[in-house]
């Protein structure tokens, strides 16, 4: 595995945002970082990290899904810190994306690691 690069900063929207519990299904903090634009597919891609784009899922675009073992920190534009807000699907945000190599048994990989979210427009989510 090569070093990884220097952080890349991009816009995106939000969905399945889990930054201040864990998803039920991974155990981990994550978000879905979605309709990302060419720019930011080859930004991500600089990273050496994998853009997704399933034909199930149209509304998603192309996305990368970021994931940690403690709570992701969100702040507003004024950087008021969001940790206790709800933030919905289609939730538009500014992230700074970094990666890391691990290794694991007899497994290596390269993963996302969200430096900073602010939120530019958010959607609230009501659990529903």
């Amino acid at each position: 595995m090569s070093e990884p690069q220097k952080p890349v900063k991009f816009r995106a929207e939000t969905m399945w945002c889990f930054h201040n519990k864990p998803n039920e299904m991974s155990g981990k903090f994550q978000v879905d970082l979605c309709n990302l634009s060419q720019n930011a597919v080859d930004a991500i891609k600089s990273l050496g990290l994998e853009v997704r784009k399933r034909d199930d899922k149209p509304e998603k675009g192309f996305f990368i899904t970021a994931k940690s073992n403690n709570p992701i920190k969100v702040f507003d534009a004024k950087g008021e810190d969001l940790s206790d807000v709800a933030i919905g699907n289609g939730s538009k945000v500014v992230v700074v994306l970094s990666s890391y190599d691990w290794s694991w048994k007899n497994k290596k990989g390269r993963s996302a690691s969200l430096k900073k979210m602010v939120v530019e427009e958010l959607q609230s989510y009501d659990g529903g």
